[in-house]
């Protein structure tokens, strides 16, 4: 978008601020007018601005394809919170050092208690016109930690009376729905999780071989009608955000926790999907229902998998026994199928940080998949695509979850990568979903897996929502999209509802494609907030964690290459820090993005390379647990290559 004052005007263009945390900052232009994508701004200049604002500017070429911002000018400003630290107690306003990655500049703060001391940590609300702030709240100890996260990704973990008052109200409705209430069913989660909204059970297996699977999720749009103050709420939110000491859930706790949670015992309305899976492990048959179930009990993964794996039976009930036996069938059914259509797992292995009663971290690891998670995995898969098929069959707009095949520019440097790592590819130019398993399969037992997973995801790119079906290319899946987690997700519930009302005989719903696609474009955007505030969280308090272990020496592997350094994943334990150009060696270093490598090209010394894959040895030399900052050093070079 452009404006102009007459013809001979200067052009102003629109666009929103993006603070660095190095004080500095740029606009990201909305005009494909517009002669830069991103146009500089002059830590000066980005004083009165908030990361997020909407602004027009004029832009002054500064070099060949580089332009600043200039005489910027406030247009809107959405954020509602900023989080920051005192600088001057006392007084009437006491200014507030915003985080950097907010501002780059202390604002005042109106209505702030006279005892506010210099370093407090401080929520407070920005002026939708000036540089100016309202005191909220003050947050101390781990609370400010995770108060910074939250205000920096716009994460609201409040729900409004009227959303609270309306979840108080709701009551299960058990007209028309099939009676499942007798068949054994079980939930398989975490042992910490308390938002239960899938649930496994099997019917008797059928002469020829088929197994029926019946996988009900909660009905959650029973108890959040759309359009109340509850749906309303659960829109704006569009996921639910797992921070390692927070859980900031879409739905109030009395409804994800409570009322919509599928509690062993008690009677849950819920949608089922019956599967009929065949002995080649393809869904032959797709039939969707409301239902009545009352799960037998609740499981969890570390159990199911001993049950699986070793036969330990102690956390698995015997009358519940025969039913995982025959989902762990079915669960390997659909693996053979998967696996003969390519496509790669694709959630990386978990760090998990071990928390005490305080919530200090006290112990980190690298949990990989076990054979439970699998089945649960295979399961969901299953369902999320049958549902899919069986919307797309009856010419339905939903939202389909998509992931476009990388350029063949990407797959070139994937395969340099693989060769980096030590794994020979010969991907022709062109990825398929085959080659990728194929690539997969090579990497999948090895020790540099992790950092093999991390580049991986980076050359595939993010999948995304949108109303129309197209393959998701990481599943090798020709339709997808997620219905197995709405209490979590609102792009599931919008599935729900849309199966529901074609279920009841509407066959033009109501949601529009341009409703769609707005819908679509917002969860987009929230869950790629919510994703940089559970990784934000975790880096801050893994930060913590190695604070008292400066000094320390790891193994590792280089994943990212940047102008300012390179990024190493630590082996076997999955985390990451960076390896400031100054803690490199003499340079100076410069980034060859052709090679995705820094090269020294120093006369004084051999030239020397540091490329994406590469092994190194590092030692920990600072942490800010603020930033969620992990500092590295070079510690030795390690051979090139190896696995």
């Amino acid at each position: 978008m452009k404006s102009s004052q007459g013809a001979n005007a200067e052009v102003r263009w629109r666009g929103r601020i993006s603070v660095h945390v190095r004080g500095f900052g740029f606009v990201d232009l909305e005009s494909e007018e517009a002669p830069t994508e991103s146009a500089f701004v002059a830590p000066p200049d980005l004083n009165p601005f908030l990361e997020g604002d909407e602004v027009s500017v004029l832009l002054e070429a500064t070099g060949e394809d580089r332009y600043q911002a200039v005489e910027l000018a406030l247009e809107e400003r959405t954020r509602k919170e900023v989080v920051g630290v005192v600088l001057r107690g006392g007084g009437r306003e006491p200014r507030l050092e915003l985080d950097p990655r907010l501002g780059n500049d202390a604002w005042p703060v109106a209505n702030a208690p006279r005892d506010l001391r210099p370093g407090d940590t401080v929520v407070a609300t920005p002026h939708p016109r000036r540089q100016r702030l309202h005191f909220h709240r003050l947050v101390e100890g781990d609370e400010a930690g995770r108060a910074r996260v939250l205000a920096v990704h716009e994460i609201r973990h409040q729900y409004p009376d009227e959303a609270l008052a309306e979840a108080r109200k709701t009551r299960l409705r058990k007209r028309g729905r099939r009676d499942l209430r007798e068949v054994p069913t079980v939930t398989i989660d975490a042992a910490h999780s308390r938002d239960l909204d899938d649930a496994l059970a099997v019917l008797p297996v059928q002469e020829d071989g088929a197994i029926r699977v019946l996988v009900s999720i909660a009905d959650v749009d029973d108890g959040v009608p759309e359009g109340s103050e509850l749906d309303r709420e659960a829109r704006h939110r569009a996921t639910s955000v797992y921070l390692p000491d927070l859980v900031v859930p879409m739905l109030p706790p009395q409804l994800s926790e409570d009322a919509l949670s599928l509690q062993p015992g008690v009677d849950r309305g819920a949608l089922t999907v019956e599967l009929r899976i065949d002995r080649e492990g393809q869904v032959t048959a797709t039939d969707i229902s409301p239902s009545l179930i009352r799960s037998t009990t609740r499981l969890t993964y570390l159990d199911v998998a001993a049950f699986l794996d070793r036969g330990v039976t102690e956390g698995v009930p015997e009358e519940v026994q025969e039913t995982v036996g025959w989902l762990h069938a079915a669960a390997c059914r659909l693996s053979v199928t998967r696996k003969a259509r390519g496509g790669v797992t694709i959630e990386p292995d978990e760090i998990r940080l071990d928390l005490d009663e305080t919530g200090q971290p006290v112990g980190l690891d690298l949990h990989q998949p076990t054979s439970a998670h699998l089945l649960i995995e295979r399961l969901m898969v299953a369902t999320n695509e049958a549902v899919a098929r069986w919307l797309e069959d009856r010419g339905l707009l939903a939202l389909f979850r998509v992931q476009d095949p990388p350029d063949p520019e990407l797959v070139d440097q994937l395969a340099e990568f693989a060769a980096n790592f030590g794994f020979q590819t010969a991907f022709g130019g062109q990825l398929s979903s085959r080659a990728l398993a194929a690539f997969e399969e090579q990497f999948r037992s090895s020790t540099v897996a992790p950092s093999i997973r991390s580049v991986l995801h980076w050359a595939l790119g993010r999948a995304r929502y949108q109303p129309e079906t197209s393959p998701h290319f990481a599943l090798g899946a020709p339709a997808y999209l997620h219905f197995t987690s709405p209490i979590r997700r609102y792009a599931d519930l919008v599935v729900h509802r849309i199966v529901k009302a074609h279920l009841r005989g509407e066959r033009d719903s109501h949601l529009q494609r341009e409703e769609l696609e707005e819908i679509a474009e917002h969860i987009n955007e929230t869950a790629r907030r919510a994703q940089k505030a559970e990784r934000d969280r975790l880096q801050m308090l893994v930060a913590r964690y190695f604070a008292d272990r400066v000094g320390e020496v790891h193994e590792g592997r280089i994943v990212v290459v940047r102008g300012f350094g390179l990024v190493v994943q630590l082996e076997e334990l999955g985390v990451s820090g960076t390896v400031a150009t100054e803690e490199m060696g003499k340079g100076p270093w410069e980034l060859d993005a052709a090679t995705h490598s820094l090269v020294s090209p120093s006369l004084s010394s051999p030239r020397r390379r540091h490329t994406v894959g590469e092994a190194v040895t590092v030692r920990i030399v600072a942490t800010d647990e603020t930033l969620g900052r992990l500092e590295l050093a070079l510690h030795r070079r390690r051979r090139r290559g190896g696995r």
